[in-house]
C-alpha cells in the first residue's frame, strides 16, 4: 500500500548515524543522500521495494514528531526484533512502552518493540510469526 514514508530532522547527521545503524538490521544497505534545490537534506533508504525517508523540513521550521504517530517496521524473527530495538538504544535512541516481546493480538500472538529515534518519532518493530 506505501510507497515510503519521510520523518523529519533537526539534525541529518545524527539521524544517519542511528538509521544507518538500525536500518542495517533489517537488511537495508547506507542511505542514499540527497540536497534539494532549496538546500534542505535528505537522506533515503530503499529496501524490497519501499523507502524510507528523513529529512531538514522543507518549510525551515523545526521538525517536530507527530503525537499519535508510529512507523511500523517489520522484523523476520523474535531475535531480529530485540536487535532492532538494541541497536536502536545503542545509537541514541529511547525505550518506550513495555520492553521488546510476545503480546497478544486480535489475530494472535505477536512480538513488538517501541523506541523514539534522536528526534522523537516512534518506531515501532514487529515480528508476527507464521500461523
Amino acid at each position: 500500500m506505501f510507497s515510503h514514508v519521510m520523518v523529519g530532522t533537526n539534525d541529518i547527521e545524527r539521524s544517519k548515524r542511528f538509521y544507518d545503524a538500525v536500518l542495517k538490521v533489517l537488511g537495508a544497505g547506507e542511505a542514499l543522500e540527497n540536497t534539494n534545490k532549496t538546500g534542505q537534506r535528505r537522506l533515503f533508504y530503499r529496501h524490497e521495494g519501499v523507502t524510507f525517508c528523513v529529512s531538514e523540513p522543507l518549510d525551515g521550521q523545526p521538525a517536530t514528531a507527530g503525537n499519535g504517530s508510529t512507523i511500523g517496521f517489520k522484523c523476520s524473527s523474535p531475535e531480529q526484533l530485540r536487535e532492532f530495538h538494541a541497536v536502536a538504544v545503542a545509537h541514541g535512541g529511547t525505550a518506550i512502552e513495555e520492553p521488546p516481546g510476545p503480546r497478544a493480538g486480535p489475530s494472535g500472538e505477536l512480538y513488538l518493540a517501541y523506541v523514539r529515534d534522536p528526534d522523537g518519532n516512534k518506531l515501532c518493530a514487529l515480528h508476527r510469526p507464521k500461523a
